[in-house]
C-alpha cells in the first residue's frame, strides 16, 4: 500500500510539472524577430519573454552558428544571454543584428600571430621583409577602411541632425525616416565589426563603434518624442489652439502656460527662439 501510494504521488507530481511546463511554454504573446546575419535575412517567431539566449538557440537552428559563437546586437548594442527580449524594448517586426562572436576571431588571430612567429624562426632575412611589408599593407587597409566607414557616418550624422531639428521644432516626421536610418547606421556596424584591425587602426574602428552607438540612441529619443510629442495628452488640444496665432508654427514643443499678461506671454515666447 505504501509504496502504491508513493507511485499515486509520483504520477500526480508528474503530471502536475507537465502542466506547469505546458502553462509556462505558452505564456506570453509570439512576436516575430527578423536576424539580419551578413547578407541574409532570418525571420524568427519566439515568446515576447523569452531571453536573448533562447533566442540564440533559435538562430541555431536557422544559421548553424552555435550560440556561444553568436554576437547578437539590438540597438546597436551587444545584449546578455540572462536579459530578456520585452525589457530589452524588442518588439513583434523588431531587427536584430548577428556577428561572429569577436572573441573567437581574437583566437583565430591569436593562433595566426603563433604561427606567425614560428614561421619567422625558420625564415630567411628577405622572407621577413616580405612578411613586415604585408602587415604594413594590412595595416594601411584597416585604416582606409575605417576611414570609408567614418565618411558613411559623417554623412548619416547629418541626416540624424536634420531629424533632431525636425522634430525639435514641432514638425512631425514619418517613423520610416528613423527606421531607414537605424538600418543604414547597423550596415556600417556590420563593415565595421568585419575590419581586422591591430594597434591605432584598432582604436579608431571601436571610436567609430561607439559613435554609431550613440546616434542609435539618439534616434530612438527623436523616435518616441516624435511620436508623443506631448507628455501629457490631455491638453494637447489646447496647446494645438494656442501655436495656431502664431505664422511660422516654430518653437519649442512644449507651448508655454497661459499668463494673465500679453507682456508676460511675449517674454516667455522669446526664450524658445
Amino acid at each position: 500500500m505504501l509504496v502504491q501510494r508513493r507511485d499515486g504521488q509520483e504520477d500526480h507530481h508528474h503530471k502536475h510539472d507537465h502542466e506547469t511546463a505546458a502553462a509556462d511554454s505558452s505564456f506570453g504573446p509570439m512576436i516575430k524577430i527578423n536576424v539580419s546575419y551578413g547578407p541574409a535575412q532570418h525571420e524568427l517567431y519566439v515568446p515576447a519573454h523569452s531571453t536573448f539566449g533562447e533566442l540564440k538557440k533559435e538562430i541555431a537552428q536557422k544559421t548553424g552558428l552555435e550560440p556561444d559563437r553568436q554576437k547578437v546586437l539590438f540597438r546597436g548594442k551587444e545584449k546578455e544571454d540572462k536579459e530578456h527580449l520585452n525589457v530589452a524594448g524588442v518588439k513583434d517586426k523588431s531587427k536584430v543584428l548577428l556577428l561572429e562572436n569577436p572573441a573567437r576571431k581574437e583566437k583565430k588571430v591569436e593562433e595566426m600571430s603563433s604561427s606567425k612567429e614560428k614561421a619567422e624562426e625558420s625564415t630567411s632575412s628577405e622572407e621577413n621583409e616580405v612578411e613586415e611589408m604585408r602587415e604594413s599593407e594590412e595595416m594601411s587597409k584597416a585604416f582606409a577602411a575605417v576611414a570609408g566607414v567614418r565618411k558613411e557616418v559623417d554623412k548619416l550624422s547629418e541626416r540624424v541632425a536634420a531629424l533632431e531639428v525636425a522634430v525639435n521644432s514641432g514638425t512631425k516626421v514619418a517613423n520610416e525616416e528613423f527606421d531607414v536610418s537605424a538600418e543604414l547606421l547597423m550596415r556600417e556596424l556590420l563593415k565595421l565589426d568585419g575590419i581586422e584591425a591591430e594597434g591605432e587602426a584598432k582604436l579608431q574602428r571601436k571610436a567609430e563603434v561607439r559613435r554609431v552607438q550613440n546616434f542609435h540612441e539618439t534616434l530612438d529619443n527623436l523616435k518616441a518624442r516624435n511620436s508623443n510629442p506631448f507628455s501629457n495628452s490631455s491638453n494637447a488640444v489646447s496647446v494645438t489652439t494656442n501655436w495656431e496665432t502664431f505664422d511660422s508654427g516654430m518653437g519649442s514643443l512644449t507651448a508655454p502656460p497661459p499668463m494673465s499678461s500679453s507682456t508676460k506671454m511675449t517674454q516667455d515666447w522669446e526664450q524658445f527662439e
